[in-house]
């Protein structure tokens, strides 16, 4: 949501097949069973649908259980099973089927992997098709491999921090949040800044160069963190590069309104290219070298329900969040396939149901919609949500009178703004059974951007009502058992923002040096941010700050608070 804070990074419904009928007619790796209920109905022409596109436990295969129904009129009474890169849209010309079934018709193709080689179809998508006699047409949505978790070599599980407590770092800063306490930690990797020279990577049969300083500097960013144990989340950003123009969208202009743009996955020039970094970063970042670090959560891209900062030009939603969807499955299935138990992640600012005008700004709950429905016709994914809950707005500090103050805030599915104020609604929306993770389980949030500011346009300085506000919305956070990490935005105040009268730092800032962010000054908030987390000093910690909000227990204000045995 800050330009100064996202610049800083250094240096087919799913269903399940109906069997009837025990014979199966084998074809090779290929069996079918008749799935055509007796008397049922005909529909106007032929639908088709794959419900389950999975790597075998051999790792060497790929299962596609697929089905027909309708009226095969007009049809040579098959369906046939097409493979397509992810960039592919269309059959014409096409007649290289990889399978074939009757129609009206539940089946089961199994088809060689070719994991590792220049054939690999980890990434590719397979879609149904029926044929007139003259040409090959498509029946059914694309369905992608939903788990190329399968083919990881680093299968470690994700290591959970003791505490939800995080902070964007100044990397010159570290011994000061080795004081802290800090847990979670984000940084940025914007495409322009890792392409270059020095380091060649080979990939599909094809070498794509990275600038080795920059990659040399965020290894020792990366690696100095996760060393220490904190984990590191990464936010992939790509912006404009002249030098690059592949990496952006097809059809995209250069717009002085974007500070960041749509990933390219719709051409293969794109694809390949976005593929090759998404592979790059997997694999530096894996763990498996200490000096490079590890990442174990990736964004990707930043609220993407603002097209400022993920910039492809007036579009529709759904058309908007399938462009978005294809390039965040490739990078999903980049990371997973390297990584199993790594999380990636979609991010959303607070308009839940605000500023929408169907063109360059969605609400954050359409996205949410809009992204699961096309995955569950497409092939679900274990996608998570990084979200943003600024006070509102962002210039006063006291979130808990936002509701009385702004009218945006409503405690159903469809308030306009959703932040810590009524944060429940969000992880209540994520409750519901059609929003669960394929495993079951409610999806991974985090709350990786968000801050308080310290001074107020009409009150001047008020670090003290900053300070009350993190510890209010930490209990808040922590007693929440849906939300996995709160990292604060700054450690230090950014000059640029300062100006601006956006003092988000546990630390005051040098003014004199408006170029750099230098550190001047411990703000209560410093004091709060270290012992919040603390079992023995949290309640003294943040004592003052019941006056300031007006309560006289935490326990009163804050469902199941956390600590509220140990409240007098």
């Amino acid at each position: 949501m800050k330009k100064g804070f996202l610049t800083g990074g250094r240096g087919v419904i799913l269903a399940a097949a109906l069997f009837f009928g025990a014979a199966a007619v084998s074809l090779g790796a290929f069996t079918q069973t008749a799935a055509a209920e007796e008397g049922q109905e005909a529909e106007t022409g032929l639908k088709g649908q794959i419900s389950s596109c999975k790597i075998t436990g051999d790792k060497q295969n790929v299962e596609i259980v697929f089905s027909s129904s309708g009226n095969s009129t007009g049809t040579d009474g098959k369906v046939y099973v097409f493979e397509q890169q992810t960039y592919e849209d269309s059959l014409d010309g096409r007649s290289d089927y990889i399978a074939s079934a009757d129609a009206l018709s539940s089946s089961t193709a199994t088809i060689s992997l070719n994991f590792g080689s220049t054939s690999d179809r980890l990434y590719s998508k397979f879609v149904l098709a029926s044929f007139d006699g003259t040409s090959y047409k498509a029946i059914s949505e694309p369905h992608y491999i939903t788990n190329p978790e399968a083919v990881a070599k680093n299968t470690e599980a994700f290591k959970t921090p003791l505490t939800k407590k995080g902070l964007n770092i100044e990397i010159d800063m570290l011994d000061d949040a080795f004081d802290l306490g800090v847990k979670h930690v984000t940084t940025n990797i914007a495409f322009s800044q890792i392409m270059g020279t020095g380091i060649d990577y080979e990939y599909d049969g094809k070498t794509y160069h990275f600038n080795k300083a920059i990659v040399e500097d965020y290894d020792r960013t990366i690696s100095a963190l996760s060393n220490k144990g904190m984990t590191v989340t990464v936010i992939i950003l790509n912006d404009w590069n002249d030098s690059r123009p592949d990496l952006i969208y097809p059809g995209t202009k250069k717009s002085s309104n974007a500070f960041y743009y749509m990933f390219n996955a719709a051409n293969q020039a794109g694809y390949e290219q976005t593929r090759a970094i998404a592979a790059f970063l997997a694999d530096h970042y894996s763990g498996k070298n200490p000096d490079y670090g590890k990442v174990s959560n990736w964004i990707i891209g930043n609220e993407i329900n603002n097209q400022q900062w993920n910039y492809m030009g007036p579009m529709d939603l759904t058309n908007y969040v399938k462009a978005y969807q294809k390039a965040f499955r490739v990078f999903y299935t980049a990371i997973k396939s390297t990584n199993a138990n790594d999380r990636v992640y979609f991010s959303l600012d607070y308009n839940w149901m605000n500023e929408i005008d169907g063109k360059v700004k969605y609400g954050g709950k359409e996205i949410v919609d809009s992204f699961n429905s096309i995955a569950n016709n497409q092939g679900q994914m274990d996608w998570g949500l990084a979200y943003h809950p600024y006070p509102c707005p962002m210039t006063e500090p006291e979130f808990w009178d936002d509701p009385q103050s702004t009218g945006l805030f409503t405690n159903d599915f469809n308030s306009p703004v959703i932040n810590f104020a009524n944060l429940n609604v969000l992880t209540d929306y994520f409750n519901q059974e059609a929003l669960k993770a394929p495993s079951g389980n409610v999806r991974h949030i985090i709350l990786t951007e968000q801050g308080f500011t310290s001074y107020s346009p009409t009150r001047g300085n008020i670090p003290e009502i900053q300070a009350a506000a993190y510890a209010y919305s930490y209990y808040i956070v922590d007693s929440n058992p849906y939300i996995d990490a709160y990292t604060v935005s700054r450690q230090v105040d950014a000059p640029s923002e300062a100006k601006q009268g956006l003092k988000f730092g546990l630390w005051e800032c040098d003014m004199n040096q408006p170029d750099k962010i230098v550190a001047t000054k411990r703000k209560k908030i410093w004091q709060v941010f270290r012992d919040i987390d603390k079992k023995n000093s949290t309640l003294e910690a943040s004592e003052f700050a019941k006056s300031i909000i007006g309560i006289n227990k935490w326990s009163d204000v804050i469902p199941n608070f956390k600590w509220k045995s140990l409240e007098n």
